[in-house]
């Protein structure tokens, strides 16, 4: 009879069988690959944030930057008072500018707007911006004997057209320059009572990016008979 030698058998039975130190080694693989992924995502995630936040920044600063330009473009009409600046947008009282239910301008107006072209022209010379003219009216529609304008809207729409092309005379290029009107849309004030219905009443000229096509076309319109 054979005898079995137990070294043997045991070196046989265990030929097959995967260590433990391997699978181990081989999970521990997969937690440190799972951990770099992980980490290179975070490193990416941190990276885009840091891009964002000096993104936003620059921005901040060069809105800063445009409307102090501004501020100093304009410093003598905004030092008479016949002008405001708000959040870079150029505010002029109705009745500076024409007369109740008018689209004429008033001799003051003419001549506030002829102060305001030269410096309005060197602004737009160190850049890539256009005038938006905005009109606005009260709630107050157009009525009675007035039968010149349908509503509000053909109103403002009018008025802006009136300062934009005197603007276009006193030298603003017709390409920097369109008209936009907002009827009674987008009011200051409450128009409850008169001195809020005065403050609604206005004309806004208000510096933007310049969009290919959209300035040149309005100014079309505008230099229209």
């Amino acid at each position: 009879m054979l005898e079995h030698d137990p070294l043997v058998d045991g070196a046989a039975d265990g030929a097959g069988a995967t260590p433990v130190w391997a699978a181990f080694g081989d999970l521990m693989t997969g937690v440190l690959g799972a951990f770099v992924l992980i980490l290179a995502f975070a490193l990416v995630m941190q990276m885009d944030l840091a891009q964002q936040l000096d993104d936003a920044q620059r921005q901040r600063q060069a809105e800063a930057q445009r409307r102090e330009a501004l501020e100093q473009a304009l410093a003598g009409p905004l030092a008479g008072g016949r002008i405001t600046l708000k959040d870079g947008r150029i505010g002029i009282a109705g009745n500076v500018l024409f007369a109740p239910g008018s689209d004429a301008l008033h001799d003051e107006g003419r001549q506030l707007l002829r102060g305001l072209a030269p410096g309005l022209n060197a602004y737009l010379a160190a850049r890539d911006e256009v005038l938006m003219v905005s009109g606005f009216t009260d709630d107050k529609q157009v009525r009675g004997g007035n039968r010149r304008f349908e509503d509000n809207w053909e109103l403002s729409a009018l008025r802006a057209l009136t300062v934009t092309r005197a603007l276009m005379a006193d030298g603003v290029p017709a390409s920097r320059v369109f008209a936009a009107a907002f009827g009674p849309e987008q009011p200051v004030a409450s128009n409850a009572d008169a001195a809020g219905r005065a403050l609604n009443r206005r004309v806004e000229i208000a510096p933007m990016p310049r969009r290919a096509g959209a300035a040149t076309n309005a100014a079309s319109a505008a230099s229209a008979p």
